[in-house]
């Protein structure tokens, strides 16, 4: 996915012309304003996968924004309904640190961003920058394959890693909240984390392997020999085979004029997506789906 970015830094522009007029930069057949938008007009992404910011992180930025500015305009979308005008896609951490150096209003790229899109691209900023702790990793990957419709493989192809490593990064989800809290605080790894997520009991393990010092390696023997979860189990693709779905999908096409998507999850539930290119044929989808 191409990057957005003006090739200079905003602040050698303020140097040379004042203040930083309106900046247009066409990306595909989509014009891309860069501006300065004032912060009480701009609100958090829900679905931001980045939950915690180090309060003394974000205290250095804005001293160097104090100084220097912010050097990298934020990414913003355009929302309605909402008590602000704009949200936030990339760069909550410098929006967050402009608002402790005191700034009224910081430089940002405004562009037309679908929900899916906004979710990827929030998703591979913080997974490329590895902002994200292994718990909020975790929930990113749970989150945009639940409101996106995505199998394993359509994350993979996301981000640029391997179906068993987001498989195995999900294993953390269910695990205990005080075991997640060990594994955020980094009394634990991450791989100790994914070893105890089988175990009946991986509190217990948890609070073991910080007390014994326990390295991967001997918490996998624990494991071995200790009760299994009923919810462990290995992944398990679609009930329905890939020619079915297929034959699903086209069926659909047919009847409703318009690309679907079938979901099947574990015991049968799921969704179908349906995807619209305009308006004029969300509109014409919603008459056939209501009559």
């Amino acid at each position: 996915m191409a990057k957005f970015g003006l090739g200079r830094g905003l602040a050698d522009l303020k140097e040379e012309i004042g203040n930083i007029p309106d900046i247009s930069i066409l990306t595909g057949a989509e014009r891309v304003v860069v501006k300065q938008v004032p912060l009480v007009q701009i609100g958090a992404n829900p679905d931001q996968p980045r939950k915690n910011f180090s309060e003394e992180e974000l205290k250095d930025l804005a001293r160097s924004i104090k100084e220097k500015g912010v050097l990298q305009p934020i990414l913003l979308r355009t929302v309605t309904g909402k008590n602000h005008l704009y949200e936030i896609v990339a760069g909550e951490r410098r929006f967050r640190a402009s608002k402790i150096a005191g700034l009224n209003e910081i430089p940002a790229l405004v562009k037309t961003l679908t929900n899916e899109n906004a979710m990827e691209i929030a998703l591979i900023e913080n997974v490329q920058r590895e902002n994200l702790n292994p718990i909020e990793e975790a929930d990113a990957y749970k989150n945009i394959m639940e409101k996106c419709g995505y199998e394993l493989a359509d994350v993979s192809r996301l981000i640029g890693k391997s179906e068993s490593y987001i498989r195995n990064a999900i294993r953390l989800i269910d695990l205990p909240k005080e075991v997640k809290d060990m594994v955020k605080q980094g009394s634990i790894s991450a791989s100790h984390a994914r070893t105890i997520a089988v175990a009946e009991n991986p509190l217990n393990l948890a609070l073991e392997i910080v007390k014994n010092k326990l390295s991967v390696a001997e918490t996998e023997k624990k494991v071995k020999s200790a009760i299994r979860s009923k919810k462990s189990r290995a992944y398990s693709s679609k009930n329905i085979d890939v020619k079915s779905v297929k034959d699903i999908e086209n069926r659909i096409k047919v009847s409703l004029g318009v690309d679907a998507k079938l979901v099947e999850k574990r015991g049968g539930a799921g969704q179908v997506v349906l995807y619209f290119n305009t308006r004029t044929q969300m509109q014409e989808l919603v008459q056939k789906l209501t009559k």
